[in-house]
């Protein structure tokens, strides 16, 4: 494999979308859409369905070009995304929202740091691309954000190995590139990019009870908080994933027990505390689907591994959400409030 940047095969990008209304307003005859365009052909409107088959579509289409897996470009897409909720920055209007400083659009040198002249981008080593043909380096362009995120993952060659080590080169963290690693995994698995389906824990049909316990004091172990809400349930009581998603871990931990921690596609960690064994076949990496068992309930947990009946048999759910650099919880009861109102739901109907 050369070393010769693939993103000029993007251009390409330009004349497939404009015959479709995926990436321009219906009737178009142009070669490019701009910011306006983008915002004016997905209105509020269109159901997150249709956003998400849109988006896929130009994900495949950039892959057929680049030789790229559309699942890494999706991964990338979707890192970013959970990366502008956790730091709070504004939000992409396009169908993409893979976000690249200015600098590192434009060239940590370059004097106009709001350079859209691909020449001079080029010349101060910056990352952004012209992907729709009008001679613009738009950072607010999709079809140029995808040109840019292909040369940026394919400047060593497109194998798996080398697309990692292209993203560690431009994030500097091996927690952001083992992020886009699962989530690529976990759209392989799957095949869609409508992976919001939530079940609840535990199956509406047992008898469980549950109430907000986020925050409350816990003294085994030292004083600390509780990042997570118990649900009472008898032994042997099936516990099930809330997500589809990539099992980041699983084993004992002193607190937790037998424990299993589930990464999703928007980067949140579900946790899964105190059970009494885990289902066959369940183990890292496993990829799981709302409503699956993972587990049952139990009482495993505050001391050497195997240490159980200490406390009345429980499942503890905890949720995380992850900034690049590091974790916190989130009071999970509304999400299981939530879900549990959708399995409710679901039992109704005929």
């Amino acid at each position: 494999m050369t070393n010769q940047p693939l993103w000029p095969r993007v251009l390409v990008l330009g004349f497939l979308l404009s015959v479709t209304e995926s990436a321009l307003p219906s009737g178009s005859a142009a070669v490019h859409a701009n910011a306006s365009d983008q915002q004016v052909a997905h209105a509020p409107s269109k159901s997150m369905r249709n956003l998400y088959e849109e988006r896929k579509d130009l994900f495949e289409k950039t892959s057929t070009l680049s030789g790229i897996p559309w699942t890494y470009y999706a991964a990338v897409d979707q890192y970013e995304r959970t990366m502008t909720i956790a730091k709070k920055r504004p939000a992409h209007k396009g169908l993409i929202s893979i976000y690249f400083p200015e600098s590192e659009w434009a060239g940590m040198m370059n004097p106009d740091q709001q350079d859209t002249n691909p020449s001079t981008i080029s010349v101060f080593h910056g990352y952004g691309r012209d992907g729709s043909g009008d001679g613009i380096a738009d950072r607010n362009n999709d079809l140029d954000i995808l040109a840019s995120i292909t040369y940026l993952m394919s400047k060593t060659g497109i194998k798996e190995e080398n697309l990692q080590v292209n993203l560690w080169n431009f994030y500097q963290n091996s927690r952001s590139v083992e992020r886009i690693k699962q989530f690529a995994t976990i759209y392989g698995a799957f095949h869609t990019l409508d992976l919001e389906e939530h079940a609840f824990p535990l199956p509406t049909s047992a008898d469980y009870s549950y109430r907000s316990t986020w925050g409350d004091n816990r003294g085994w172990g030292g004083h600390r908080s509780h990042e997570g809400t118990d649900l009472f349930a008898r032994y042997g009581v099936p516990v099930r994933s809330t997500c589809y998603g990539i099992i980041e871990v699983k084993g004992w931990n002193p607190y937790g027990g037998w424990r299993i921690g589930i990464r999703d596609v928007n980067n949140i960690y579900h946790y899964y505390a105190h059970l009494s064994a885990f289902q066959k076949g369940i183990k890292e990496n496993v990829i799981v689907k709302p409503g699956q068992i993972i587990g049952w309930v139990g009482s495993s947990g505050y001391g050497k591994p195997g240490t159980s009946g200490k406390f009345p048999p429980h499942l503890h759910f905890g949720l995380y959400r992850d900034n690049g650099l590091t974790e916190w919880s989130f009071d999970p009861y509304p999400s299981l409030r939530k879900w549990e109102r959708e399995d409710l739901s679901k039992k109704k109907k005929p």
